[in-house]
């Protein structure tokens, strides 16, 4: 019998740990525990108390145990800890969880819709952010508690969410209790990284003090600590060293014994202890099992030893499947076992038992013979395999692990390959990975070589693409030829995405080497859309020369792939071509993608699509100006719980709101994906948010906001990135307008020019085609004084940026402006019309291009200027843009046409301002403050004395309560920062 105890002994700190941790949840503090120590030291029993008094505090408390759950089905803990909470419940119903619903599918797939996927894009990463979501939203009443035992036994992929959930749980209402061994392999690792990066806390369990000992066995035989007799305190704590989980194992040997029996005067010891041999601890828990089951029913020692083969939790049909028990005889026996103290049903898995702790399955184990272990094992095996030898779902890892204990390494090693194969097709990488590693060394030749190649594709997969190219090389030594291309293939390919150069080419010439003449059409077809990759990275001759080559050779595997087929490597391809082609003709760009688009819904590529659609939405909202596209791709990425997909996209509309001057809806968009895409490390996304906030501070003219989001955008390694020409033209140059200094926009214009020139650009609305030969325009002069003398047209550029709107509208008002001084006025007026229409949806944009052409008709007297400065002035007075709505009414004043004061603008000053009586007059003082100017360059720009300005410094002192000018400038720059002013 085993007596098991009713308290929690000597683990007062942990247990004070434990209790701040769950306290702290209260208040939106999240954290992580990870409890540490050898089996049966009483991690789990921690666990369980922690989970005990989340349900005092109200928490959600979902729990999950590691285990053999196979190889095609990574997640185990997660997968159970749902089902704990959501079994009965069903699906989460909050709105805001609904993009994740695909992802949590692969933990519970019940929550599959019609339209998710069967393999929905996204690694651990997003998983863990869909986890992070969900626990989140449980948390929201009172907090949430997220149990995982037996961490150590863990998948790779549950490894890699668990460190997810680590370094993101500091802002929620979660804690994360995780138990696990400290024996050496990942989940140990990620323990330690997590400690040295201060997001855990790490409680190693310590053996119990004598003391303590004797407090554990009072406890379980319900007796006072002073009434335990001292032979059994004394030998139980050498016995033990300890452990609780032997303690009371060894205290149950030797009640059932007899040893030590109850009596009228308490317990007492019956006989000399040393009859029950507990002297060696190994040796004494293995024997008191082997007494123990020596004693049972022999059916049901069958049945205990069968599990213990397959593990410390096991499914019941699986049993069945190899003893042979009617379902009627299975019920009986594991109802006798649990009564026995052997096992457990298990509450999380119809149908799954569990041994009451790991030890009992390897105690049991220990107590067969060698031979006879072997011989339990090998008979599981085979009878796994009689019955299915496809050994479907978790059946061939388990098989593999049978094969294993039964001493035949060959065997073991194909069934590993096999569920490491399944795993990387189910997009298990990491488990594919380390069950390909084990099959590797266990398999004999020629196997090795097979298994291998397999391995060599799990590991480019995964991004470890210099272990894929040491293991290839060695592989290469004797594979076969279709073999070793479809090797060097892959690896050519991963190189590309990793843009190593070098090693691209080596493994793609490898590659044409091996084939000669006689390659298939899918060899080729593969192999040409790696070296039309491989044609765009830097590399020696001309770029239009490996431009035309990369053309070639993805129009080639295109044809080739279709008529094969080969989707995948048609869509690679023609979303190549698509890149190539909008350098030239978008309409050619989207008709690549359109086949792209309808080669993916028929052979059912839900991802392919998606990127087809996005890319399409991309081109017409630079046509147009409208996100309709892109707001389509973005649903359709959510439908299929395409996490990354949903940030690029949201990257884009985010952008394009500011364009727009929708600056809500700009930064709601960028708020909603910013921390996200940090936190899944997709740096693509991150690094256009980013400028996307900073190209938000600029189109307001806010240089100072603009400058703290550049440098986040520096500090994400922005600054050496493509991105360069877009800060200094679309962010930086336009700042620079709306503060009415042309000289640094146009200089600002020139570097991105400069910088493109050297770098050539993806990117087309960075003022090059737009903003720029505007500016170059409006700088020119005529060549001659003469009515109709013609001006320079040179600056005006051609080509398939230029029919993009937000390019156009500029480019527009440049030929209205050589128009214009040209004498060609009706022509010029078309002009402006022309480029008021382009630019509708982009109204900042649209009315800083009225500003500077009304300035051009003005001095040479065509057009209508004062409507145009009038409407501009009206525009950028609203916005709070004071530069620019000052030099209309200054244009306007020049021209002798009246303008409006907007004294009633009240609502355009901060709240707080207008409750210390700041008047408007001062607030535009003080909305030059935030760039700590003098006195005299606020009087310039405000067309006021100096005088006047001191006095309103004064005065605004007074009624902030500012010791000092800098810090009212400081004040001005945190306030304006975080309360804009309000339209007008």
């Amino acid at each position: 019998m085993r007596t098991p105890s009713p308290i929690v002994v000597g683990r007062a700190t942990e247990l004070a740990l434990l209790d701040a941790a769950l306290a702290a949840t209260a208040v939106r503090r999240g954290g992580v525990v990870f409890l540490v120590g050898e089996p049966g030291i009483g991690k789990s029993r921690l666990a369980a108390e922690c989970a005990h008094r989340a349900h005092g505090r109200d928490l959600a408390v979902l729990t999950g145990r590691s285990a053999v759950d196979g190889a095609g089905r990574p997640f185990g803990p997660l997968r159970e800890a749902l089902a704990s909470r959501f079994r009965r419940t069903g699906p989460p119903t909050d709105p805001a969880l609904l993009p994740y619903r695909p992802l949590l599918a692969r933990l519970v797939p019940e929550w599959r819709t019609a339209d998710t996927p069967v393999a929905v894009p996204g690694g651990e990463l997003e998983l863990g952010e869909a986890l992070l979501r969900l626990l989140a939203q449980l948390g929201r009443p009172h907090g949430c508690l997220l149990v995982l035992e037996d961490l150590h036994d863990a998948d790779p992929e549950t490894v890699a969410v668990v460190e997810y959930l680590v370094d993101n749980l500091a802002e929620l209402p979660v804690l994360l209790v995780a138990t696990l061994r400290p024996d050496p392999g990942p989940a140990r690792e990620m323990v330690r990284a997590a400690e040295r990066r201060r997001c855990a806390a790490v409680a190693e369990l310590r053996p119990l003090a004598p003391a303590e000992v004797r407090r554990l066995i009072a406890g379980c035989l319900d007796t006072p600590a002073g009434q335990v007799p001292e032979a059994v305190a004394e030998q139980l704590t050498a016995d033990a060293d300890g452990n609780p989980y032997l303690v009371e194992e060894l205290l149950g040997a030797l009640v059932g014994a007899g040893a030590l029996r109850r009596s009228a005067h308490g317990w007492q010891v019956f006989g000399e202890l040393g009859t029950v041999p507990t002297a060696s601890l190994p040796a004494s828990i293995v024997r008191s099992y082997g007494r123990r089951i020596a004693a049972l029913d022999p059916r049901l020692r069958e049945l205990l030893l069968v599990a213990a083969c397959l593990g410390p939790r096991f499914a019941m049909d699986t049993v069945q499947l190899v003893t042979g028990f009617t379902e009627r005889r299975m019920f009986d026996l594991l109802r006798a076992a649990a009564e026995a103290s052997f096992l457990l049903p298990d509450p999380g898995a119809p149908g799954w038992y569990a041994f009451r702790h790991a030890l009992t399955a390897e105690a049991l184990l220990a107590t067969l013979p060698p031979l006879e272990r072997v011989v339990v094992a090998r008979h599981a095996a085979a009878e796994l395999e009689r019955a299915d030898p496809a050994l479907p779902g978790e059946r061939c890892r388990l098989a593999a692990d049978l094969l294993l204990l039964a001493e035949d390494r060959p065997g073991a090693a194909r069934h590993f390959a096999e569920a490491g194969r399944r795993a990387l097709a189910a997009g298990a990488v990491a488990s594919a990975v380390a069950l390909l590693q084990r099959a590797h060394q266990l398999a004999a030749e020629p196997d090795r070589v097979v298994v291998g190649c397999a391995l060599v594709e799990a590991l480019a997969e995964a991004g470890r693409l210099d272990q894929a190219l040491a293991l290839a090389a060695t592989v290469a030594q004797d594979a076969d030829v279709d073999r070793l291309v479809a090797v060097h293939t892959r690896l050519a390919w991963a190189a590309v995405t990793a843009e190593r150069t070098q090693e691209a080419a080596s493994q793609a010439a490898a590659v044409r080497e091996l084939l000669g003449d006689r390659a298939t059409p899918e060899q080729r077809a593969a192999l040409a859309v790696v070296e039309a990759e491989l044609a765009l990275l830097p590399g020696p001759g001309e770029r239009s020369e490996r431009l035309a080559e990369s053309e070639r050779l993805a129009r080639l595997a295109v044809e080739t792939a279709q008529r094969i087929p080969l989707p995948v490597v048609a869509c690679q391809a023609l979303q190549l071509l698509a890149v190539l082609a909008r350098d030239r003709d978008f309409d050619e760009a989207d008709a690549h993608l359109e086949r792209m688009l309808a080669i993916a819904e028929q052979h059912d590529l839900p991802s392919w699509r998606v990127e087809a659609l996005q890319r399409l939405g991309v081109n017409a909202s630079m046509r147009t100006g409208t996100p309709e596209l892109l707001e389509h791709a973005r649903q359709a990425a959510l439908r299929i719980g395409a996490v990354v997909l949903t940030q690029n996209t949201d990257a884009v509309l985010a952008m394009n709101a500011v364009l727009c001057a929708q600056w809500a809806t700009a930064r709601e968009t960028a708020d909603r994906a910013l921390a996200a895409t940090a936190r899944l490390r997709n740096l693509t996304a991150h690094r256009y948010l980013l400028l996307t906030e900073a190209t938000l501070a600029a189109h307001q003219g806010r240089r100072r906001g603009m400058e703290q989001a550049l440098a986040a955008f520096d500090r994400s390694g922005g600054g050496d990135y493509y991105l360069v020409p877009l800060v200094l033209g679309l962010c930086r140059a336009f700042c620079a307008l709306l503060e009415e200094d042309r000289v640094r926009a146009t200089a600002d214009l020139a570097a991105a020019r400069a910088w493109e020139d050297e770098h050539p650009s993806v990117y087309h609305l960075t003022g090059r085609y737009g903003l720029h030969p505007l500016l170059a325009v409006l700088a020119d002069t005529p060549r001659s004084a003469g009515a109709g003398a013609d001006s320079s047209r040179a600056v005006i550029p051609d080509g398939p940026a230029t029919v993009l709107a937000w390019n156009r509208q500029f480019l527009l008002l440049a030929q209205a402006a050589q128009l214009g001084r040209d004498g060609r006025t009706e022509a010029a007026t078309r002009a402006v019309r022309a480029a008021q229409e382009v630019g509708e949806p982009f109204p900042t944009a649209r009315h800083l291009g009225m500003r500077l052409i009304g300035e051009a008709a003005l001095r040479d007297g065509w057009g209508e200027p004062l409507r145009w400065l009038r409407a501009a002035e009206e525009h950028f007075h609203a916005q709070g843009v004071g530069a620019v709505a000052r030099a209309c009414r200054t244009l306007l004043r020049q021209a002798g046409a009246s303008v409006s004061q907007h004294r009633d603008g009240r609502n355009r000053i901060p709240s707080q301002l207008r409750s210390q009586g700041v008047t408007l007059r001062e607030f535009e003082v003080f909305g030059l403050l935030p760039e700590a100017p003098t006195n005299q360059s606020i009087a310039d720009r405000l067309a006021i004395s100096p005088r006047t300005v001191e006095k309103h410094v004064a005065s605004l002192l007074a009624k902030t309560a500012s010791p000092d000018r800098a810090t009212l400038c400081n004040l001005a720059a945190g306030l304006l920062a975080q309360d804009p002013p309000e339209p007008a």
